[in-house]
C-alpha cells in the first residue's frame, strides 16, 4: 500500500518535525525535540512500510 507524499509531509509536521533542507532525491526532515533526522524521497507515493520506519527515525508515531 502506499501513502500520498503531501499526507505524510503533514503528518511529520504536526509531529514537530519540519524541512531542514530540499535535496534533489530527497528531503531532509529534522525532529529538534529528540536531535533526530531522517532523509524523505521526492515521490510523488510513498511505502506505508518506508513511513513507518522514516517516524521511527523521527522518533513520532506511526503514519
Amino acid at each position: 500500500m502506499s501513502v500520498k507524499r503531501n499526507e505524510f509531509m503533514k503528518h511529520l509536521e504536526k509531529h514537530g518535525c519540519f524541512l531542514r533542507r530540499h535535496g534533489a532525491k530527497h528531503d531532509l526532515y529534522v525532529n529538534h525535540d529528540q536531535s533526530l533526522r531522517s532523509t524523505v524521497p521526492r515521490h510523488p507515493r510513498l511505502d506505508k512500510s518506508l513511513c513507518e520506519t522514516i517516524c521511527k527515525q523521527l522518533g513520532i508515531e506511526k503514519f
